[in-house]
């Protein structure tokens, strides 16, 4: 065999291999939920009581969500200066199959929460992501359903 011949066997065989050690994205999804959310409302059932929350009025909370991390931030519009003063914060790593989500909670201004893994069912109509699951923290005496609904706001 010619020494350029082999020269180009060598060059193919190299490129050919490009990717074959790659770990697999966990995210597999027919759908993005990637980008920044405005929380707009809330649904929260426990035992027999529900609570519908508007997040439009008096607070505002985003969920930053990129490929692999989310964080959300969530504070009241009065600077804290009144009785409905409130400020929360966390985020940690993401899993996405199909419609199942699950966060994986890893850092939180209520450290109880931390190192809790919380699993959704999410949905994307036009705009609004809804996401749809329980919240369980013994901790802290949490055991809920929640169904909360995202409006986009950047990709």
């Amino acid at each position: 065999m010619k020494p350029g011949f082999r020269f180009i066997i060598i060059i193919v065989i190299l490129f050919s291999c490009n990717g074959v050690d790659k770990k697999q994205d966990s995210k597999t999804s027919s759908f993005s939920i990637e980008g920044t959310w405005k929380l707009v409302s809330g649904t929260t059932i426990s035992k027999n009581d529900t609570t519908f929350t508007d997040y439009t009025k008096n607070q505002e909370m985003i969920k930053i969500i990129n490929a692999t991390h989310f964080a959300f931030l969530r504070h009241d519009l009065h600077n804290g200066k009144d009785s409905a003063a409130v400020y929360e914060s966390g985020g940690g790593h993401y899993t996405l199959t199909n419609d199942q989500y699950t966060e994986h909670l890893q850092y939180c201004n209520a450290r109880e929460w931390e190192g809790h893994d919380f699993q959704f069912t999410v949905s994307i109509k036009n705009d609004t992501l809804i996401q749809q699951g329980i919240e369980k923290v013994e901790g802290a005496g949490v055991d809920r359903v929640i169904i909360e609904k995202y409006a986009k706001v950047t990709n």
